[in-house]
């Protein structure tokens, strides 16, 4: 005789399947943290905001965040690569009205650059896809009016420093302070011939200033003397590109954490408390060029300090 079994039994409980669901939700959440992102778009009134890829920046997590132990590391391992590094997304932010088009930020640009194990801060960086991309959504480059930089450093100057130039059509738009120290820029990589391309369509920008229908600079020094963030405000809703101000949602709950290639850390980490208390304002997004498959996101505050979550 065949025993008979109690179907019933195997099927899991509604908490069961609940859990599972959070379970997986978690697992695609930590893989994002640790891949870069693709092209990723939202919706604000009457602006398209697209993040446009270039490329991908490896990061030595106590090289680049020095504050940090193994410890740190070995309790936060959902963010570290396979080698582990953080993955730091490369890429800029298009801001369309209509016909017309913004970017902040133009990547690293059609190079690469190997890994050096003797390098703290780094591992490899490469650049090159963000005119595919860029076609892939269906805007020509010489079709953007302006390209607006948060700061002067090669992972965000790339594809505006080229030859033949690329972005015809547009003004070249840097913080007034930012150009006045424009000098620092060397120390990160950045060359005479870079500034040079610059110059060529520089347009200075002052605190608060509209470049972009909805669009105004906003100060926020400390990983350069001039670093400028971006507020995009259209359909009751707000959205600040902070730049380099974060390099990795895992300083949302660690806020003190302060880069090592920061100009001023101590300004840098007071900053981020007030952005971060900024982002969790009602109808607020932030932007982080860098921060891997997750780049767009909200701040949620709980008992154990505030999170990234990601949207979409």
């Amino acid at each position: 005789m065949t025993e008979a079994i109690d179907i019933s039994a195997t099927r899991p409980t509604a908490s069961e399947r609940a859990a599972a669901v959070r379970q997986g939700a978690a697992l695609m959440g930590d893989r994002r943290l640790r891949r870069p992102s693709g092209i990723r778009s939202l919706q604000l009134g009457e602006l398209k905001i697209t993040y446009v890829p270039d490329g991908v920046a490896q990061l030595r997590p106590r090289g680049w965040l020095p504050a940090t132990t193994g410890g740190d590391w070995a309790e936060h391992a959902e963010y570290l690569n396979d080698t582990g590094h953080l993955v730091a997304g490369v890429g800029g932010l298009l801001v369309e009205y209509g016909s017309r088009a913004l970017l902040i930020d133009a990547g690293f640009g059609p190079r690469a650059v190997p890994e050096d194990p003797d390098h703290p801060l780094i591992g490899a960086v490469h650049g090159g896809a963000l005119l595919d991309n860029l076609e892939r959504i269906g805007r020509a480059p010489g079709e953007i009016e302006a390209v607006a930089f948060t700061h002067l450093h090669p992972d965000h100057l790339g594809w505006a420093c080229v030859a033949p130039a690329v972005f015809t059509g547009a003004d070249f738009l840097v913080s007034e302070r930012e150009w006045t120290g424009r000098h620092l820029a060397a120390a990160h990589g950045v060359t005479a011939g870079m500034l040079a391309a610059i110059t060529l369509r520089l347009r200075l920008v002052r605190e608060g200033e509209e470049i972009f229908p909805g669009v105004r600079a906003l100060a926020m020094p400390g990983h350069t003397a001039g670093h400028t963030a971006f507020t995009i405000t259209a359909g009751g809703q707000r959205l600040i590109a902070f730049g380099d101000a974060l390099h990795s949602p895992i300083q949302v709950r660690h806020p003190a954490w302060s880069a090592a290639a920061d100009h001023d850390p101590a300004v840098s980490a007071r900053l981020r408390h007030w952005l971060l208390a900024e982002l969790q304002r009602p109808d607020t997004i932030g932007f982080g060029v860098h921060f891997a498959d997750v780049v767009f996101g909200r701040v949620h505050q709980d008992a154990d300090g505030a999170t990234w979550r990601p949207q979409p």
